[in-house]
This record gives C-alpha cells, sequence and structure tokens, in this order.
C-alpha cells in the first residue's frame, strides 16, 4: 500500500514537493488554509484591472526548465516566455535613469559611459558570477545539508575558493567598479535577497549573473501561472488538494506524526512534509517537546525585508518600462532601516512593476496597472498612518522622475504589508522573504529540512534551503522529496 503523505501549505515548495512523491507512488495530500493554492503567488482583478500580487521577478529560467524537465515536460508545456528588454530601469535621479539591457554588449557601451574601463570589467565580473552560478546550481542548491560533510567533494573542494564566501558582496563589486550608479546596479539584488550588501557573501553575484546574463522573463498571463502550471502537474500525478482548512495541530505518537487535524476534521498519515511557515509550523502546530528551535533562536535570526505592496490602477499610459528602480536616494541609510535601526523608511527605495507594457490585458485599454513594492523592516508596527505616509513620498517620487501628473489619475488603490503577510500565510514578524541571505544563514546554517526530534516530519519552503525565491522554492520541494524517499523507502 503507498504511503500516505500529508503536505501542508501549497506554496510552490509544497506543490514541488508533492509532484516529486506523487511521482514515485506516494498517496500525497494537500491542505491548504487559503481558499487557493499558490502560497504567495496570487492574483487579483477588480475594475478591469489585474495585479500579480506577489513575485514579479521571473529569474533563473533554467531552474523552472529543470523542475519541468524532471516529469518529461516543458515549461513551454504550460505557458510561454517572452524576455524583457529592458530587463529593468534604474532611476537615479530627474532625467537621469539606465536600462539594463537585454544585449550585454549594449548596456557595456552604457557602462564604459558611466565608467572607463567597465565594459571589460563588466565581462569580467559576470564570467566570474557565472562560474559562481554553475557551481552552485551543479554542487550546492540541491544539497539537504544536514552536515557539512555533504561538501566534502574533491571537485566542490578544488572549486570553493572562487565562491567568496567569506569576502562580503560590497567588496567584491567595488574590487571592478567605483562608480556608484554601477555598484547600486549591482548592490540591488542584495537588497532583495535580504542583507545589506556588506552582510552578503560575494557568492551571491551569482544573483548578478542570472540577472544581467539569463535575463528577466515575464511568463504569459501573469505570475499567477507558475502557480497554476505546478497546480496542473501535480494534480496530474494524482495529488489531492484540500482547500479552506487551516492546519490546527500535528499529532505525534512517540517519535512518530501520525495525523494532521484541521479545522474539519483530520488526515492519518505516515510522512508530514510542512510547506507552511517553519515558524508557525513550530510554534503553534507542534507542542515544545517536538520543536527543533526555541523561542530564542528565532528572535535571534536577521530576517529579510518585509514589503510595503501598493496596487495601483492608472487611467493613463505611463512611459516607463515593466520593471523600474528608483535609487534616486540613500541606499545605505534605507538598508539601515530594515536591519540595524529597524523603522519605517524616511526616504525609501522603491520597485515599479507596469505588467501591463507587458501584458495589457492586464489593464483597460489606454491604462495601466501599476505594482509598488517598498523593502521595509520585518515587524514592524504596521499602521494605516505609516502606510499612507510612504504612499505620499512614493507618489511625489515618481511624479518627479517621471515628470508627470499621477496621483490625479489613479482610480484604483490598495495596499499590503505586515497584517497581511501574517494573516494569509502566517509570516513570522511579517516577512517577505525569509531569512537574509548572511553567511551564517546559508546552507547547513538553515533551519533544517527534518525534525530532530520526530522521524517523519519534513519543512521545505523559503526559511530552509535553499533559501527564499520561486526557483529555490522548486528547489526546496525536490530536496525534501528526495529525503523522505531516501528515508521511508
Amino acid at each position: 500500500m503507498a504511503r500516505k503523505v500529508v503536505v501542508i501549505g501549497s506554496g510552490l515548495a509544497g506543490m514541488s514537493c508533492a509532484s516529486y512523491l506523487a511521482k514515485n507512488d506516494y498517496n500525497v495530500t494537500v491542505v491548504e488554509k487559503n481558499s487557493t493554492y499558490g502560497g504567495r503567488l496570487q492574483s487579483f482583478s477588480e475594475n478591469g484591472y489585474t495585479f500579480d500580487s506577489g513575485p514579479s521577478w521571473y529569474w533563473m529560467p533554467d531552474l523552472f526548465d529543470s523542475y519541468f524537465s524532471d516529469f518529461g515536460k516543458k515549461t513551454e508545456d504550460f505557458y510561454s516566455l517572452k524576455r524583457l528588454d529592458p530587463g529593468y530601469r534604474i532611476y537615479y535621479g530627474q532625467n537621469d535613469f539606465l536600462d539594463v539591457d537585454e544585449d550585454i554588449e549594449k548596456l557595456k557601451i552604457k557602462l564604459e559611459n558611466i565608467e572607463k574601463g567597465s565594459a571589460e570589467s563588466l565581462q569580467n565580473f559576470l564570467d566570474d558570477a557565472g562560474e559562481k552560478y554553475r557551481i552552485a546550481v551543479e554542487k550546492f542548491i540541491y544539497k539537504p545539508s544536514l552536515s557539512p560533510l555533504e561538501f566534502f567533494e574533491v571537485d566542490l573542494i578544488k572549486r570553493i575558493g572562487r565562491l567568496n564566501l567569506f569576502k562580503p558582496i560590497s567588496k567584491h563589486i567595488r574590487e571592478y567598479f567605483s562608480d556608484p550608479k554601477i555598484i547600486k546596479m549591482l548592490e540591488f539584488p542584495s537588497l532583495l535577497l535580504g542583507a545589506k550588501p556588506s552582510k552578503t557573501p560575494a557568492l551571491y553575484s551569482l544573483m548578478n549573473y542570472a540577472d544581467i546574463a539569463l535575463g528577466t522573463w515575464y511568463p504569459d498571463g501573469g505570475i499567477r501561472s507558475i502557480a497554476t502550471a505546478l497546480y496542473e502537474n501535480a494534480k496530474s500525478l494524482g495529488v489531492q488538494f484540500v482547500f479552506n482548512e487551516p492546519v490546527n495541530e500535528i499529532k505525534i505518537q512517540g517519535r512518530k506524526a501520525t495525523r494532521v487535524i484541521h479545522s474539519s476534521g483530520f488526515f492519518d498519515c505516515d510522512i508530514v512534509v510542512a510547506g507552511a511557515d517553519y515558524h508557525h509550523v513550530e510554534n503553534s502546530l507542534l507542542s515544545r517537546p517536538y520543536r527543533n528551535y526555541k523561542k530564542s533562536y528565532w528572535n535571534k535570526r536577521t530576517m529579510s525585508p518585509s514589503s510595503l505592496l501598493f496596487y495601483l490602477g492608472i487611467n493613463k499610459k505611463l512611459d516607463i518600462p515593466h520593471h523600474a528602480l528608483f535609487f534616486d536616494t540613500d541606499f545605505d541609510r534605507h538598508a539601515q532601516e530594515i536591519y540595524d535601526n529597524p523603522q519605517w523608511p524616511k526616504d525609501p527605495l522603491f520597485y515599479l512593476s507596469c505588467t501591463s507594457k507587458t501584458d495589457p490585458t492586464s489593464a483597460p485599454e489606454g491604462c495601466d496597472a501599476l505594482f509598488v513594492l517598498v523593502p521595509v523592516a520585518p515587524g514592524l508596527d504596521d499602521t494605516n498612518e505609516a502606510r499612507e505616509e510612504i504612499y505620499n513620498k512614493v507618489i511625489t517620487r515618481m511624479e518627479r522622475e517621471l515628470n508627470e501628473n499621477i496621483e490625479k489619475s489613479i482610480v484604483l488603490k490598495k495596499s499590503y504589508a505586515h497584517k497581511e503577510f501574517i494573516s494569509d500565510f502566517n509570516s513570522f514578524r511579517g516577512n517577505a522573504y525569509g531569512l537574509a541571505n548572511t553567511l551564517f544563514q546559508t546552507a547547513i546554517f538553515k533551519p533544517r529540512i527534518k525534525n530532530n526530534k520526530i522521524n517523519n516530519l519534513y519543512y521545505c519552503g523559503q526559511l530552509t534551503v535553499p533559501g527564499p525565491g520561486m526557483p529555490p522554492s522548486l528547489v526546496s520541494g525536490k530536496i525534501v522529496a528526495q529525503q523522505v524517499m531516501d528515508n521511508h523507502g
């Protein structure tokens, strides 16, 4: 008889894990507290405007391809992709911006005009970053990180010096460039990854390779299409989904999880995979003796930022590309307001996605749908007053940099921040991206994927290996599925 697995949560990691297990003849049921699948990959429509309400960057297309190929399928079986050109625009001030072109040679020319010698420097930087990316994909990200011994491979040991684990990415970038505009362009993924560049290992220059060399893409139908693809794949393999059923408890007998109790009943099981927020599972679904970590452990973690999000319907077209970064203020001060002295930012950096530039169906004709993201510290007192203060600053800056009136053209406005991250996803301290990618929160230093006290309880998702983001979530599900199969047949 097939072993019964209950997966808690239908985010990308949970659905990925469920798919791999179902492919290998496990009887898999996914229990989800919300009304639909996808975790943070949600969307909503109102008054003719459609918004992806969560992730908006499609990077590392090779990892998506790898996931679908494991099931004998191709990404294009589920959705088509368009490479964005430019990948994004960076605003440094009024009438001062840089388009990060798809064509690296075009980008080199632009950077050379900013800083002499930077064309060659960019190529050297990307060559190094590409090597890091290949090592990470081949040797790092698919490891369960349960023991340091996993990394004692002759080939990896020979190449590990290339990873620059002990050098901060801020220093690494400055070995190639000195102009602040170029430095900001290369440091921004670190901020989105969830740590100050001075605390992020230079290993993560691999994200610059993913960004500039592999490109920024957009899936037909929006980011929600990815969640739908995983859901359809899982269903085709026999995975059962149960929605609107918050899990209340994981029942333990001896050293074994035997039952998952939800709002209207329970599922008996042989194995449990927790794809929900790791902290929530430990502190709300398990009694104290069975937790991997004490509350003091979590209180000492450095979290990546939360986000203040605005969804704006504009009744006209704006002269702006699909993705835009507004770096026309103090980058370092904003980072300090996230990590060193947590507070609502006084003059924030922010990011804007205008999906209607690529997908005209996401807004009425002649209109634009805008997604605005402001990185903010987790755990802040999330008040309407704080949101409105940031909103007014963002709109003022947008109007200045774009040289047009925007406020009077806004016909739809919604916001989303800590309160919603907590209520919708039980997100620890309202975080949006999981743990910060500092050295001592990487690989073996992340929360373990296996419960130390329960033989058949596992964890997947952004708070464990390999980390936050859509591609790592796919990988997380695969890693945990493999552990289940290795340990339980």
